[in-house]
């Protein structure tokens, strides 16, 4: 009777431990099929170009493996920017790449209009990809009833419907603080050092210079991950775009200069702190700016300085400023930063990999 029921427990045991492993293995198949289903569920991804910067955007596109989607920008006769996107991006991820450069007051309404069009048309998630920040120098009331511009085109691409904001080296890392939505503020860094060892034979013997007090913080990550020195030019400005005087703190003598800002414009500071850097006894100078807006007399002014080379990425085009300066500039490709950030926002991976190294 006492085997009988012991037999019969254990029967039950048996059972019970039976029921379990298929009860786990449901849950298993469950789980599975669920993930299947969520992945399924997963929206995908589209890309559209404005008209700022074409290639860049085709470059993207080719490194993630992915067509452009279709998109028409145009104008009314009354100039007038209309923007028909030409294929459905109801439940997707979608990515907006427009640069501000050219006719930065014409891409920028390009590209809320785009964003605003794609929002409406129920995509999942949009997200502007502005390699150049518009407005990021009008970033703090630096004088009586002076604009924060870049707060107000901060607003006005929430208000578009963006959910999400990559871009590149802002010219004030506070701008991230204008936005009450996620931005990923990516840097050339990365690529600017592997530039530096790849095409600077002397670069450990060279120093890294700050043509102003802002960009010393970038200036010196930069000499302390190529173990070199550096060293700052403090300028006075009468008013924008003029300087009054420029001050070298630090010894470039015999060594190579190499000069980083994040953008010039007319050139005038670079092309100073160039003489200046002459007459302290520097062998070598360059220049390295992840922004070469280069407007006015900018390519003349490069023409006529001490510059080896000027070095550019290609937030903005590039290729006429190449040809025009006649071998004195050149272009490091940021396309593959920019198309790795894409695809891990989309995968819901980390970008901080991004901040330390260049994709292969």
């Amino acid at each position: 009777m006492k085997t009988a029921r012991a037999s019969s427990i254990l029967g039950t045991e048996e059972k019970i431990g039976t029921r379990s492993v298929k009860s786990e293995d449901s849950l298993a198949t469950f789980t599975t099929s669920d993930s299947a289903r969520v992945q399924a569920k997963m929206p995908n991804i589209k890309i559209f170009a404005g008209s700022s910067h074409q290639e860049l955007a085709n470059k993207i596109a080719d490194r993630l493996g992915i067509e452009l989607g279709k998109v028409v920008t145009k104008k009314f006769s009354n100039q007038e920017t209309c923007v028909e996107i030409g294929e459905s991006v109801r439940g997707e991820d979608v990515y907006i790449i427009q640069s501000g450069c050219g006719d930065i007051n014409d891409n920028l309404m390009e590209l809320l209009i785009m964003i605003n069009a794609c929002k409406i048309a129920s995509a999942s998630r949009v997200t502007a990809v502005i390699p150049l920040f518009p407005y990021a120098r009008q970033d703090k009331k630096d004088k009586s009833r002076a604009p924060i511009s870049a707060k107000l085109v901060a607003n006005m691409l929430s208000v578009a419907g963006a959910d999400h904001i990559i871009t590149m080296d802002l010219h004030a890392s506070q701008i991230q603080g204008f936005f009450d939505i996620p931005v990923d503020n990516l840097f050339a860094e990365p690529a600017v050092l592997k530039w530096i060892q790849d095409n600077i034979p002397e670069w450990k013997n060279s120093i890294i210079v700050s043509p102003d007090a802002g960009g010393a913080k970038r200036v010196t990550s930069i000499a302390d991950r190529l173990n070199v020195d550096f060293a700052m030019i403090h300028k006075e400005r009468k008013k924008a775009n003029e300087i009054a005087s420029m001050v070298l703190v630090g010894d470039v003598k015999d060594k190579t200069a190499i000069l980083v800002d994040d953008m010039a414009d007319t050139c005038g500071t670079m092309c100073c702190a160039a003489n200046k850097l002459k007459e302290a006894g520097a062998v070598k100078i360059y220049a390295i700016l992840t922004h070469g807006i280069f407007s006015g007399p900018a390519i003349s002014r490069i023409e006529n300085a001490c510059f080896e080379s000027v070095v550019v990425t290609n937030t903005i085009p590039q290729e006429k400023n190449v040809n025009e300066a006649r071998g004195k500039i050149s272009v490091i490709d940021i396309s593959m930063i920019l198309a790795e950030a894409i695809r891990r926002t989309h995968n819901g991976e980390s970008v901080s990999y991004l901040f330390s190294h260049v994709p292969l």
